[in-house]
């Protein structure tokens, strides 16, 4: 019988983002992929550091517990890499503890085309060009940034924070802005406020992590001693009267976020910095630039506010 990955709640991720891979990747760059693939070779056994997106990863396949036939959710790897040069990858995986043990190494290929076949409802990866195709394509993508984020590894407690336009929802709002400038903005979404928003690249990966959440609450309702283990924020540019379409959305999405911050300008960082979120998704790099330092970031470059530029060849090691 076939596994039923469609029932999954899928993560698919580049070793690039799972990993800290800088020094292969200086080797691949500097000295070519025989060298390259000799370097992986004399270091299998040197345990890979976590990468920006380890601390997510890590405490989405924790809600999968010990109970083996719950287990909503995987995380599958998306490798450039052959299966020879990636067993230093997973040779990590294992070290860690983690529960992946579905792959794909495509030897320099494009690994987020396989991400359907998978049922992903992301992708994450460092590498942007892998990124902006795959956003390019109608996928959901998302680059992480380097951090100086320190992560707590016994805490078990899994936050993500969202952006909403160009993340959750659509970027139309910002072509409104950008065309009309804020007082347009505004009374476009006063006017529209009772009108949800169609879907941006993150809607369904949004959607899961909600179920996630409802189901926490579920188990909490079963065991008043249980402590619920995802929490949701939206961080958004968006004040009143703007919030508005904002709530509109999410009501008819059926989700409850635990936190929703509407900064109008704020800095976001002055708010993550106190909910302390193992990822925040934006689709400006401006903001995910001033959050870095203290949160880990991914930047999903879609819509008005990323203008595609020319793509050169990615690395081999994501």
């Amino acid at each position: 019988m076939p596994y039923p990955i469609e029932e999954k709640f899928v993560v698919a991720v580049a070793s690039s983002a799972l990993f800290n891979l800088e020094e292969s990747d200086k080797v691949f760059k500097e000295k070519g992929e025989e060298e390259y693939r000799q370097y992986q070779h004399d270091h299998e056994q040197d345990v890979l550091e976590p990468g920006v997106a380890f601390p997510l990863i890590k405490r989405l396949l924790m809600i999968n517990g010990d109970d083996l036939t719950d287990q909503p959710v995987e995380v599958v790897l998306l490798s450039r890499n052959d299966p020879d040069t990636g067993l230093r990858v997973f040779k990590s995986i294992q070290h860690y503890g983690l529960s992946i043990s579905r792959a794909a190494f495509v030897a320099g290929s494009n690994p987020f085309i396989y991400m359907n076949a998978f049922n992903a409802s992301l992708f994450l990866s460092a590498d942007p060009n892998d990124v902006r195709s795959a956003i390019e394509m109608g996928l959901p993508a998302a680059q992480v940034f380097p951090t100086g984020y320190v992560d707590d590894e016994e805490e078990l407690e899994l936050r993500i924070a969202f952006d909403f336009d160009g993340i959750i929802a659509d970027d139309s709002a910002e072509g409104i802005y950008q065309a009309l400038g804020m007082q347009g903005f505004h009374e476009n979404e006063k006017q529209k406020a009772s009108e949800a928003l169609p879907p941006g690249p993150l809607f369904k990966f949004f959607g899961e992590v909600a179920s996630l959440q409802r189901r926490e609450w579920k188990r909490k309702q079963k065991d008043n001693a249980y402590s619920p283990r995802v929490r949701i924020a939206i961080v958004t540019a968006r004040n009143a009267p703007a919030h508005e379409r904002v709530v509109t959305t999410l009501r008819t999405l059926g989700i409850l976020v635990d936190e929703a911050f509407f900064l109008g300008g704020i800095e976001k960082g002055r708010v993550l910095k106190v909910f302390r979120p193992h990822i925040f998704f934006d689709d400006q790099v401006g903001h995910i630039e001033g959050v870095s330092s203290v949160s880990p970031t991914a930047h999903v470059p879609f819509g008005v506010a990323n203008k595609i530029k020319p793509l050169t060849p990615p690395s081999q090691t994501s």
